[in-house]
C-alpha cells in the first residue's frame, strides 16, 4: 500500500489534467472538423485571420473553399475558417 501511496498524487494530477485540459481539447478539435465538413455554399464565415466572406465554392479534393469578399474571391483551406467567430456572425441578434 505504501508504494501506491507514493504515486497517488501523480496519478491524481494526471487524471485532473486529462479531464480539464486534454479531453476538452480533443472535443474542440472534433467539433472544428465537423464544422469544416458541414460548410455549405452561402454560409457567411470569418477566417482565423479575421477576413469576412461568403462561401461560394467547396472543393472536396484538397479540402479548400473559395470565399467571396469585398476584395474579390479568395481560396482558403477549410481549417483556416474560425468556428467560433462564424457562429457569432450567424447568431441572431439579441434585442
Amino acid at each position: 500500500m505504501g508504494d501506491i501511496g507514493q504515486f497517488l498524487p501523480m496519478i491524481l494530477i494526471f487524471v485532473v489534467a486529462y479531464f480539464f485540459m486534454i479531453r476538452p481539447q480533443m472535443k474542440r478539435q472534433k467539433d472544428e472538423k465537423k464544422f469544416a465538413a458541414e460548410l455549405k455554399r452561402g454560409d457567411r464565415v470569418i477566417t482565423k485571420s479575421g477576413l469576412h466572406g461568403k462561401v461560394v465554392e467547396l472543393n472536396e479534393k484538397d479540402f479548400s473553399c473559395i470565399l467571396e469578399t469585398m476584395a474579390g474571391k479568395l481560396k482558403f483551406d477549410r481549417s483556416a475558417i474560425s468556428m467560433e467567430m462564424s457562429k457569432k456572425l450567424n447568431a441572431p441578434e439579441k434585442k
